[in-house]
């Protein structure tokens, strides 16, 4: 007899039984419609990279929290930590393939070593989606757009917060800290989670007691989107290229959010993103009703990422990028938290098996009902006393959370249908024509 090997899971990793399953597609399939609504197409990228392709220029952070190994041909290779970096690889690969500016989106698991926390774990999904090839303001804002749409067609109350790390450098260039400006991102990127106190003091490790606290300065600034570009436009030293299009964005954003709603926009100085190869706008998303759980959508400009791993300079314009990601599994926690978790639909109808050898004509009255819409279960296994049966079946639809179940006559594809509504226990004797009136439509038939 084989060791009993005990089944368990690593940590950070889950199984997801049928229900949550069943809403995690749901979830995936109303983003994915609203990406396509917007003309962006689908790709795909490999699970594992050459460790090369993904540390090309990740940052520290990345390097300590990458799943590294060596394969079986002693070749140095990890999972991917996000969908951004091979997207950079992608297009410097197949950019004679394709055609300029290019919108993808990419929906795909991505791996992570780190701490487990509510909404985060260590194997997890990503939304990504990008637009490549422009280094237009209107690109910046279309993704922006493409975020409040595909949240708010989810029912939620959001705020986008907008940066410009261009903007961010030509401030630190002006006090003179332009050579420490990696350090001094990454540690106002974690702001939020470390407090104003620790950051000062960190930034004091790094600039100085002066230039600290006018970082302080910088980062804190408050009120309206204006009110706060003019206030560190005028501590970078006066209006600039990115001044200038944050000032561009924003009346974007007027024309298309009517100025009876609040604004979904907030320009926060204070965001940075701490992945070195942001280099333009960028942005993080947050849910007025649940601000704790943090950015649930996150992004920004990188133009100079895919040029990593192209010899051609002369394609700069081709890899000018702008993008952004949804954290799939942190928008289900703040989702069941808030109630709005889409529902977890099962089959409408179930049919019976009363005679095995009718199997045949149950399974071709169940495409007559898929041909029409509605999502069919055929039970398979039918022996003993035929009541007994019945009951069994009515019990195994509840279990699975089937509404109703149609009991097939004699001859199923011709004889009237016993039609049961499970929640009611009532039985009702029907035509096929008034079974279709009844039963709920889950899918547009063809």
């Amino acid at each position: 007899m084989a060791d009993y090997i005990e089944p368990r899971l690593l940590k950070g990793f889950r199984d997801f039984l049928p229900n949550a399953e069943i809403v995690r597609r749901s979830l995936i399939e109303n983003i994915e419609n609203t990406f396509k609504s917007f003309g962006f197409v689908p790709i795909d990228t490999p699970a594992m990279e050459y460790a090369e392709i993904l540390l090309g220029k990740g940052g520290g952070e990345t390097e300590k929290q990458i799943y590294r190994f060596k394969d079986n041909g002693e070749r140095d290779v990890a999972l991917r930590f996000d969908l951004t970096v091979p997207f950079a690889r992608f297009i410097a690969l197949h950019q004679n393939e394709l055609t300029f500016p290019f919108k993808r989106y990419h929906i795909g698991k991505v791996w992570r070593g780190e701490n487990t926390q509510r909404g985060r774990y260590r194997e997890f999904t990503q939304c990504d989606f990008d637009i490549i090839g422009s280094n237009s303001p209107a690109s910046d804002f279309e993704i922006l757009f493409l975020i409040h749409s595909a949240l708010q067609n989810l029912g939620l109350d959001i705020n986008i917060h907008v940066n410009h790390r261009g903007l961010f450098n030509r401030f630190l260039s002006h006090i003179g800290q332009i050579e420490k400006s990696v350090d001094i991102l990454r540690t106002v990127d974690k702001l939020s989670k470390i407090g104003k106190d620790e950051t000062y003091k960190n930034l004091c490790g790094i600039s100085g007691d002066v230039n600290a606290q006018k970082i302080l300065e910088f980062i804190g600034a408050k009120g309206s989107f204006n009110e706060v570009l003019d206030c560190i436009t005028k501590l970078s030293g006066g209006v600039c290229a990115e001044s200038q299009r944050l000032s561009m964005l924003y009346q974007f954003m007027i024309d298309v959010v009517p100025s009876s709603n609040k604004e979904p926009f907030v320009l926060a100085p204070s965001i940075t993103r701490g992945l070195d190869y942001y280099t333009g706008v960028v942005f993080e998303t947050f849910l007025n009703d649940m601000p704790e759980i943090g950015s649930i959508c996150s992004g920004g400009r990188y133009d100079n990422l895919a040029g990593l791993y192209s010899k051609n300079t002369s394609i700069d314009a081709s890899i000018s990028g702008v993008g952004s990601s949804i954290g799939l599994d942190r928008l289900l926690a703040a989702l069941e938290s808030l109630n709005k978790l889409p529902p977890s639909n099962k089959c409408s109808a179930a049919i019976t098996c009363i005679d095995i050898e009718k199997s045949g004509q149950y399974q071709a009255l169940a495409a007559k009902l898929r041909q029409e819409g509605i999502t069919c279960e055929v039970f398979l296994d039918a022996a003993g006393n035929a009541e007994k049966q019945l009951v069994k079946q009515f019990m195994l639809a509840e279990k699975k959370g089937i509404p109703y179940v149609i009991i097939p006559g004699v001859n199923p594809l011709k004889d009237n249908i016993t039609l049961r509504e499970i929640a009611t226990r009532q039985n009702k004797e029907l035509t096929l024509n008034e079974v279709l009136s009844i039963l709920p439509r889950s899918f547009t038939k063809k």
